[in-house]
């Protein structure tokens, strides 16, 4: 059975509905979709409709797209009705990979022939997760970044038994769904972003740990330095322009050397108490009193405000 065109789409399940879940619930409703989620937590809905509740604000600041409400969310009581009737399925589980294994089957064997089931595993290549469904072919990775109901990236990714058919159908549905979509031609753990963001981690629990810098002035060099030009511009093109007219081929020539300068160390460093206890305590001094409520609404304002200053809700972007 061939699957609904993907700008036709108009009912979509969420299963796993976490904080990630949940952000995709929020997303989906405020494109207009009819959403019926599942989770099996005796407390899921209650936790769902707050976390929509609270993203709202944020979706209306951002345009809701005709007929989008939250009264088109259903909760559904079993996995096997919360996809009865889907045209998309996005998994949402915790990250275990035996868990997703066995999700991914169970959602394949109840959903409907032919509809693509997408993963928003954070690390775990497809290949791994749907060595147990009937019809792997239909699974694709779905990548989101959180909160996804702010943040448009989303990474897709099919694994060995993926047709390719189901990469390119997810791809034009996150499109249709207002998603910034990176289509990736191969598997690769932790995809592209995440790969990233590990490295910048590591460098930084690195100089936590060596007393080389605090939680505050490594979160101070990005918002205050470089940050302000990864929002609207990457680091390989921000690195372009660094060459001056010269653009990346002087930028090499001119900086390559200092690649063997000892500017990072990629392995990981041991999370021992210390540094544990050093990164949590440095957080909490940089919360400064406030709530998580109140973090997450200064973080959700943030990125709107990135988002209009860069002329990406108006499409004038350049």
């Amino acid at each position: 059975m061939s699957p609904t065109p993907p700008t036709s789409v108009r009912r979509v399940a969420c299963i796993g509905a976490g904080v990630i879940g949940g952000g995709w619930v929020a997303h989906f409703l405020a494109r207009g979709y009819d959403v019926t989620a599942w989770d099996p937590a005796p407390d899921a809905e209650d936790k769902l409709r707050r976390l929509v509740a609270a993203a709202w604000p944020a979706l209306e600041q951002l345009g809701l797209a005709d007929g989008a409400s939250v009264d088109r969310l259903t909760v559904a009581p079993t996995l096997a009705e919360a996809v009865a009737d889907a045209e998309f399925v996005q998994e949402s589980a915790p990250e275990q990979l035996e868990l997703k294994r066995d999700l991914l089957a169970q959602l394949d064997a109840a959903t409907p022939p032919g509809v693509v089931i997408a993963s928003s595993t954070s690390g775990y290549p497809m290949t791994d997760m749907q060595t147990t469904a009937a019809a792997p072919g239909r699974l694709v990775v779905g990548h989101p970044f959180n909160p996804p109901y702010l943040i448009p990236l989303v990474e897709v990714v099919g694994g060995e038994r993926t047709e390719r058919a189901s990469v390119e159908w997810a791809a034009e549905f996150y499109d249709a769904a207002g998603k910034s979509v990176i289509t990736m031609d191969r598997e690769l753990p932790g995809f592209i972003a995440n790969r990233l963001q590990e490295a910048l981690w590591r460098e930084a629990l690195h100089m936590v740990a060596n007393g080389e810098a605090t939680v505050e002035d490594i979160d101070a060099s990005i918002t205050e330095g470089p940050g302000l030009r990864w929002a609207f511009m990457g680091p390989m093109l921000t690195f372009a322009l660094a060459g001056g007219e010269g653009g990346m081929a002087h930028m090499l020539d001119h900086f390559g050397p200092s690649l063997k300068s000892p500017w990072t160390r990629l392995e990981a460093p041991e999370l021992d108490r210390a540094l544990r206890d050093a990164v949590v305590d440095g957080c909490d001094r940089a919360a400064d009193g406030r709530t998580y409520a109140q973090l997450v609404a200064e973080r959700d304002q943030g990125v709107i405000d990135v988002l209009r200053a860069t002329g990406r809700l108006d499409g004038t972007a350049r």
